[in-house]
């Protein structure tokens, strides 16, 4: 079928993009579905600092590929191998998909699939197959979901129903903001009752966190970033307190686990550092593969600290992403907190803009 979609031509073209317009918007063709595929009408995508990843060259990905792993919509078709799932049926997407059978799945989210990982670094779906193409040329997926599209086809593994009273912009933070800051603050810094928290760095994913947080109620949340406007946000959010980078360590203001969610080596450094003796310090973050941290082992032996690396919050979607749509329907996380503005398909390249200059949280593409 023919599709509307936004694909990124070339990766490293310079900033300000709205100038070097590295994406464009134009007609796909998007290939059948598979056997364990469904085929899904957008609804609505957020904007992550991972495709800005994918756009500024920090993640090197075969171009050219529509991109888009943060989706929402509506199943209008499914495979013959699909039992479990109906047309009609709201869903959110998730950019790894999990096989079920490797090692990475046997860990009960811990560790990435390996089947759906080598997927997404092909830019393929978790069968292999690219079902993607423009005039003869095959087009790449990005993370199993290239949401930033009218329609697409995934892998059943790649979605999660939602129920129709949930909002597709609501929908769509679910999949990968909100299930890898809630989730690594549930499945990695798993808090016992009266312990602090620290979240460093406010974007979209680091937010997912703080109200995570604040929703858990297991003790005082600490929001720490660079920017004022995010830290008057994190303080509205239920916040306990709220300092820059500067005053964590001006001050030696510590909390007994910390969560870093920035993807910048001295975010990473600052939660380290303010993580209390025999703390969790995890990091979500994706900094430059170049990027390098200086932190003390001997602090780490002689404190009893614990480093942890959470990749898509340590998390099983299926498992994980019903346990915030509760939350969100008890009115204890107000997901709809993190968007800061909705966009039409054709202003992502001015979305790609304000995500690099940090001022957006989370910016959702409506699709009508």
């Amino acid at each position: 079928m023919r599709i509307t979609g936004a694909v990124l031509e070339e990766i490293g073209r310079p900033s300000p993009y709205s100038e070097s317009q590295p994406i464009t918007i134009g007609e796909l063709e998007l290939g059948d579905v598979g056997p364990t595929e469904v085929r899904v009408r957008i609804e609505a995508a957020g904007i992550c600092h991972s495709d800005l990843s994918v756009v500024d060259g920090n993640r090197v990905r075969p171009v050219p590929m529509l991109l888009g792993h943060e989706a929402a919509g509506i199943v209008e078709e499914i495979g013959s191998r699909v039992t479990d799932l109906d047309v009609g049926s709201r869903v959110t997407m998730a950019f790894l998909p999990r096989c079920e059978d490797c090692d990475g799945c046997r860990t009960g989210g811990r560790l990435p699939c390996e089947k759906g990982t080598a997927a997404n670094s092909a830019g393929t779906l978790l069968s292999g197959s690219r079902l993607l193409s423009r005039g003869g040329e095959e087009v790449f997926h990005h993370l199993g979901v290239s949401g930033f599209a009218t329609h697409a086809v995934v892998d059943r593994a790649s979605v999660v129903a939602v129920g129709d009273d949930v909002p597709p912009e609501i929908a769509a933070v679910l999949g990968c903001a909100v299930l890898t800051g809630g989730g690594a603050l549930l499945n990695a810094v798993r808090r016992e009752q009266g312990e602090s928290v620290m979240i460093v760095g406010l974007g979209g994913v680091g937010v997912s966190a703080l109200i995570s947080a604040v929703a858990e109620g297991a003790g005082p949340v600490i929001a720490v970033d660079a920017l004022p406007e995010k830290l008057e946000l994190a303080r509205r959010l239920g916040a306990d307190a709220a300092h820059t980078p500067a005053e964590v360590a001006e001050r030696g203001i510590g909390a007994d686990h910390a969560l870093e969610c920035a993807g910048h080596p001295k975010a990473f450094e600052t939660a380290f550092r303010a993580t209390r003796p025999g703390g969790r310090t995890v990091t979500v973050g994706l900094p430059n593969p170049q990027a390098v941290s200086e932190i003390s082992p001997l602090t780490v032996t002689s404190e009893a600290r614990t480093i942890i690396g959470s990749y898509l919050g340590s998390a099983i979607p299926a498992r994980d992403i019903p346990r915030f749509i509760e939350w969100w329907r008890e009115g204890r996380l107000p997901v709809e907190k993190l968007i800061s503005r909705t966009i039409r398909l054709d202003e992502i390249n001015d979305a790609m803009d304000e995500l690099a200059e940090g001022r957006a949280v989370r910016q959702v593409i409506v699709f009508d």
